[in-house]
């Protein structure tokens, strides 16, 4: 993926679920900061310009799923994160919970794919460097998460 050309028209290549992340994203964005009822964010969001566009089963298993089982995957996160969760950004924190969601929930997800998606989610919607933290957390989270596949993936 060329990401120069994707930050430059940021509508091209984005697939349904690529689109999915994204509105999962703002969703989560809207529960860290103001812990509104999901059910309420999600009737808002499905309702926001391109919906259309996004693979809707994904997004409510994204959205609905990292919610339910934030607690665990912030437990999973914390050892692997350099500061107090409550110190991330929302954005560095919502994309590191989709991440570590669908790396234990969506095995038929690659993990590489996975990863990558996190970090481009937070290339367009955090700060500067937040990207890089986030492929480094997520790899290591991989690497407990998806053993063998990780293994797999590092001697091939």
């Amino acid at each position: 993926m060329n990401t120069k050309t994707e930050h430059a028209n940021p509508n091209k290549n984005r697939t349904p679920r690529h689109r999915a992340r994204e509105f999962a994203l703002q969703g989560l964005y809207q529960w860290l900061l103001n812990n509104e009822d999901v059910r309420a964010i999600a009737t808002n969001i499905r309702q926001a310009h391109g919906f259309d566009k996004a693979d809707a089963e994904h997004f409510d298993a994204l959205l609905y799923g990292t919610v339910k089982q934030a607690n665990e995957l912030r437990a999973g996160l914390s050892p692997l994160i350099d500061r107090e969760i409550s110190q991330l950004s929302p954005v560095e924190h919502a994309a590191l919970l989709i991440g570590a969601f669908e790396l234990k929930n969506h095995v038929e997800i690659p993990y590489k794919v996975v990863i990558n998606e996190a970090v481009e989610l937070t290339k367009s919607f955090g700060g500067i460097d937040g990207h890089k933290y986030v492929n480094g957390v997520l790899d290591k989270f991989a690497a407990d998460a998806r053993e063998t596949e990780v293994s797999a993936g590092r001697k091939g």
